[in-house]
């Protein structure tokens, strides 16, 4: 028994070694560094770019393909695939570059780069999907290091597959000998997974104005985190020529503490945390860039070429590898008054020497970084990455809107004031006799309706704020409200869609001729919905029950273009762009899109706003035949289905999906009457969703499960611990559970219970964690003097006692190379230890000492995943 234990033992250690070379990818690295070949003169991409470092290690040399720049300023890009399909980790950067012919390097991953050419002048764009700094290099700069057991995730399903190298060359003096360049980075990629993933940050001002010959202007940024923690551990600052400092900041009860300050007109690589900032749910993240106006004589507005400016703060960190996101932005100023409490420091412009300003970027440079005609843009497309996804919503059981008296509820929006507008019918129905089968409108007899047809309601008691709307609508159906707050509504009776001002009696705008459908430039066949782009003014139509179309209009109502057609029935699956009753629009103007809730097939489809272009579409069995409404939020689609058909059982309920992967996350179904035929739904940033049902005429509103449970604990009088403090988050937000109905009573139950035995839990399982190992120790000890007596008898007493000896020899020692407990609990899946230690953003290439034995333990188990957040 004594030689199997041992045998045990030496097979712990083995194992253990094991798993400390697998997870230590640079000490793979430090030996590749050792014996790489030296490629100062010539051009490794055209020679071995793959070099295999072992079983799962591999290096990617990317390199310019021998290029001679012929001007200053010159920006090249080359790329280069990711040589496998699976999914791999970038753990390290080893640039090669001299300070005499480049001024910075910058490298990106994307999925599509912007040419297909060997190299190309960086003025056609990078890639022309989104794509992330991974890599910066500047000369007079510090490299990019990452810390120790951190990776970029490539390849996969959810990677990029391409890197694009971007080279700056400054002064090209050096190339009078017409020599050829070859600078690059090499890459170490592992395809061990890495228990952190790095991430870019991007805090982005879109909308600063400096005028002319002011002296100092202000650009802030600032957003409330909402994801699981992340750990800063690199930053890099951008401006143009107005910039003279640039600081951002995390914000927690009130308290600043410094990220990275530094002078744009430095090389801008990306520079290390002087001391590492963690940011946790419901931080804030807050960013400034100081201008000055002086020297010009026109205001000069955010943009991409050399008159115009930019106010960027990029930073990296690295998360928990089941809670990764790639990448985050923030374009917005969500605390203005916060401002008034940063350092002083932050206003400070930082001095520059007057031979540092000769080596400064090019005007140009962020231009370059990207597609310069996509950037500002491209910011707001990650935007929606940045908002939280993995929650669950239930009805708001006090919102008093199923008992309001109205009409047939054909639509829903809200005002900026997150105000909610309801469109109804009045007392006027859709029903069988109200068309032709021409479509022509049987019942103006009646006359309009003479109720206001257009409610707004506060969002949080229904009371009426205003109305309008009376005596011009026969059959309304769907409405929305643009940037400048005019309604625009469509009515299916009068073929008509409607701009209305919010204080106005008559429209604003009118297209179609009243009355009379047709599917010509000028007419609409019951025209469904209506959306505005804010950003460009365009008008777009859904229309509708009798013709299958979009149509894009002027933002004065001049026709434009029009996209889609019936869908063929008898040829089974609709297939992209075809259309059975466009019912309803959910603009995305972050991604110039436009999604379209195609009712009776029973899908969401996405086309591009520009062109018309079919870009994807959405489609589930839990929609059923029917999807009646679709509403956007930055990260978010929501959406209604209809009533199962006879023998169909996906019952009528709201969904949540995921807008970037179109995947479910949550459904949510009424408490209090059931949905009949619920006809439209809209929803805010903060979660609160509205749902109009024209059969039950009532409205529905929903909120996060966070705020019921923070409501009902503030009712029953406990006080709310502050997870920013704490850090702890409450474990149910992880279990998403759409199904989960429990009464807010039981919320506040469940609450008053934890506080009462809470301290009696804590002595009792501390208590218990101290005996554990005592008895655990024990029993092993006496299963072996009982197994040895067993089998020896009376020798057994001897023999127990030289081979325990031995045993408990190795367990006290560690000179011996013997047990190390820690180690010993590590390699148990209950272990892990609590928090992240402190890394080094310099020597990242250092192995560890083999006699730390607090390193192995971290090696090989991941870190302590963090409970899911909790709302304050």
């Amino acid at each position: 028994m004594a030689g199997l234990f041992n045998n045990l033992l030496v097979l712990f250690f083995v194992f253990q070694n094991i798993c400390l070379g697998f997870r230590s990818p640079l000490s793979v690295f430090k030996r590749y560094k050792d014996t790489s070949r030296s490629f100062s003169s010539e051009c490794l991409g055209s020679d071995q770019p793959v070099v295999s470092l072992g079983l799962s290690d591999f290096a990617l040399d990317i390199r310019m393909p021998g290029v001679t720049p012929k001007q200053s300023d010159t920006y090249l890009c080359m790329s280069v695939p990711l040589p496998v399909d699976d999914e791999a980790y970038v753990v390290d950067f080893k640039p090669h570059a001299s300070m005499d012919t480049v001024h910075h390097m910058l490298l990106f991953g994307c999925n599509e780069p912007s040419s297909t050419e060997n190299y190309w002048d960086c003025d056609e764009g990078t890639c022309k999907d989104k794509s992330n700094i991974l890599y910066a290099w500047a000369r007079n700069a510090p490299p990019t290091r990452l810390p120790k057991g951190v990776g970029f995730r490539v390849g996969g399903e959810t990677g990029g597959r391409f890197f694009v190298l971007q080279v700056h060359y400054g002064d090209i003096s050096a190339f009078r000998d017409k020599h050829k360049d070859c600078s690059g980075v090499t890459l170490h990629l592992t395809h061990q997974k890495q228990p952190l993933i790095a991430g870019m940050y991007l805090m982005m001002s879109v909308n600063t104005v400096i005028p002319p010959g002011e002296k100092v202007v202000d650009a802030d940024i600032a957003c409330h985190y909402k994801r699981f923690p992340m750990h800063l551990f690199a930053y890099r600052v951008h401006t143009h020529r107005l910039g003279k400092v640039v600081s951002g900041y995390r914000v927690r009860n009130g308290q600043w503490t410094l990220i990275g300050r530094q002078s744009p007109q430095l090389p801008q690589a990306f520079y290390p945390v002087e001391h590492p900032v963690d940011v946790s749910y419901d931080d804030t993240l807050a960013a400034r860039c100081v201008f000055s106006g002086e020297g010009r004589t026109t205001e000069t507005h955010i943009g991409g070429t050399a008159n115009d400016e930019m106010c960027n703060f990029y930073i990296m960190y690295y998360m928990e590898a089941k809670h990764a996101v790639s990448y985050m932005t923030c374009t917005q100023n969500a605390n203005p008054e916060l401002f008034r409490n940063i350092p002083q420091e932050a206003n400070i412009p930082i001095q520059i020497m007057s031979d540092m300003l000769k080596m400064t970027h090019g005007h140009h440079e962020e231009t370059k970084d990207s597609d310069k005609s996509s950037l500002l843009q491209q910011a707001k497309k990650e935007e929606e990455e940045i908002l939280e996804q993995n929650f669950h919503i239930e009805e708001a059981v006090e919102w008093p809107g199923l008992d309001l008296k109205l009409g047939q509820i054909s639509g829903l929006a809200l005002d900026a004031e997150n105000n909610l507008v309801i469109f109804h019918r009045g007392d006027h129905v859709w029903d069988e006799n109200s068309f032709d089968n021409t479509f022509v409108y049987q019942q103006r007899g009646l006359g309009p309706i003479e109720q206001s047809t257009i409610l707004v309601l506060h969002p949080s008691n229904a009371k009426l704020l205003r109305s309008l709307g009376k005596s011009l609508f026969y059959l309304p159906h769907g409405l929305s409200i643009d940037k400048n707050g005019n309604y625009w509504v469509t009515d299916v009776a009068l073929h008509q869609v409607f701009k209305l001002g919010p204080d106005k009696k008559e429209p604003l705008l009118t297209l179609g001729v009243a009355l009379q459908p047709g599917s010509d430039k000028n007419h609409f066949c019951q025209p469904t919905d209506v959306a505005v782009d804010p950003n460009t003014g365009s008008i777009y139509v859904s229309d509708g029950y009798c013709n299958s179309r979009i149509i894009q209009f002027s933002p004065n109502g001049l026709y434009v273009m029009q996209w889609g057609e019936g869908t063929e029935t008898s040829l089974g699956r609709a297939k992209p762009g075809q259309f059975h009753i466009p019912h309803s629009l959910a603009l995305i103007p972050d991604f110039s899109q436009l999604c379209v809730a195609d009712r009776e097939n029973g899908r969401i489809q996405c086309f591009r706003l520009e062109t018309g272009e079919f870009i994807r579409e959405i489609k589930h069995k839990s929609f059923g035949r029917e999807l009646f409404a679709v509403s956007y939020v930055p990260g978010l689609l929501f959406a209604v289905n209809g009533m199962p058909y006879p023998g169909e059982a996906e019952p009528v309920q709201g969904f949540v999906m995921n807008f970037s992967t179109g995947e479910i996350i949550d459904t949510f179904i009424p408490l209090r009457k059931s949905f009949e035929m619920p006809h439209d739904v809209v929803a805010s940033e903060d979660e609160t969703v509205f749902v109009g049902d024209v059969h039950a005429r009532a409205v529905w509103k929903f909120a996060s499960t966070e705020k019921l449970e923070h409501r009902s604990v503030k009712k029953a009088g406990i006080e709310v611990q502050d997870i920013k403090e704490s850090g702890t988050i409450v474990e149910g937000r992880l279990k998403n559970n759409p199904e989960s109905t429990d009464p807010i009573k039981k919320q506040e139950k469940q609450h008053l219970v934890q506080q009462h035995t809470s301290t009696g839990i804590s002595f009792v399982l501390i208590t218990t964690l101290l005996i554990i190992p005592v008895v655990v120790l024990l029993a092993i000890l006496l299963f072996i003097r009982w197994r040895k007596t067993a089998v020896y008898g009376g020798d057994g007493e001897h023999k127990l006692d030289s081979s325990s000896g031995r045993i408990l020899g190795r367990v006290r020692g560690k000179g011996s190379g013997g047990l190390n407990l820690g180690n010993f609990f590590a390699s148990h899946k209950s272990y892990s230890r609590k928090g992240f230690d402190r890394v080094s953003t310099e020597g990242s290439d250092q192995e560890k000492d083999e006699d730390e034995g607090t390193d192995s333990e971290e090696e090989c188990s991941a870190p302590q995943t963090p409970p899911a957040p909790s709302s304050s």
